[in-house]
């Protein structure tokens, strides 16, 4: 079955005025009449193109803003499914991913720290005031370490940031900067105590598994819970 011709009337008036054009007898009244027929299926032709351009404008403007709000709907996914939605922080998957991709490239320091007494502040204050604890110890790790390092939350109050570098001293440096830091942080009331956290640093060759580099971080860090807190301890 054939499709419907849209201008089917101005294609049989266009016919007429070119029979018409052949037509040597034609007188001018006929002429003027086929003529003039043409003349009103061409407006309507320019009438229906214009629609046309138009509502094809308005559904290229409509299929451009869906775009734009696919894109930004994509990027917030992808964010919710990488970051911790309390602190912003990268989440645990994350985490892991980003640090195995860089044992691939290098040598990294993980770094794996814990709020101290961190359920007390809990028990006294109440959750609201541990959250707000929370998320003032992610702005310190990225006021000091700044907003390219991937600083992590992997745990309740458990963090890890992941420092690429050469030398096991610079771990050690960076994890003895943010025990400090820490202790050194205000917190807004009702916290009315210093907030301190233990560190545990690990210092891994290129190609050693995430496992490893976060089992020996994370090692180091009940090492440093045991020699009293608020200290920093290095994995051999």
């Amino acid at each position: 079955m054939s499709e419907p011709d849209l201008f089917e009337a101005e294609s049989a008036a266009l016919a007429r005025a070119r029979a018409t054009h052949d037509d040597a007898d034609a007188g001018a009244p006929e002429t003027r009449r086929v003529l003039g027929e043409l003349l009103a299926h061409y407006e309507r032709l320019m009438r229906e193109t214009r629609r046309l351009i138009r509502r094809s404008d308005r559904a290229e403007r409509d299929m451009n803003q869906l775009n734009c709000q696919l894109h930004e709907l994509a990027g917030q996914l992808e964010y919710r499914a990488t970051h911790d939605p309390l602190t912003g922080a990268l989440n645990r998957g994350a985490v892991i991913e980003h640090a195995s991709d860089c044992l691939e490239q290098g040598d990294v320091a993980l770094i794996v720290l814990d709020i101290d007494h961190f359920k007390q502040v809990n028990d006294d204050f109440g959750h609201p005031a541990g959250d707000a604890v929370i998320q003032a110890v992610v702005q310190c790790l990225n006021g000091l370490l700044g907003g390219e390092v991937a600083i992590g939350r992997v745990g309740g109050e458990e963090f890890s940031v992941v420092w690429p570098t050469a030398s096991a001293d610079d771990a050690a440096g960076v994890g003895q900067r943010i025990c400090d830091a820490i202790a050194g942080a205000g917190f807004a009331a009702p916290i009315d105590r210093a907030v301190t956290a233990s560190v545990g640093v690990s210092w891994n060759r290129r190609g050693d598994s995430f496992d490893q580099a976060y089992g020996r971080a994370d090692e180091a860090l009940y090492q440093a819970k045991r020699a009293g807190r608020n200290c920093v301890r290095l994995a051999a």
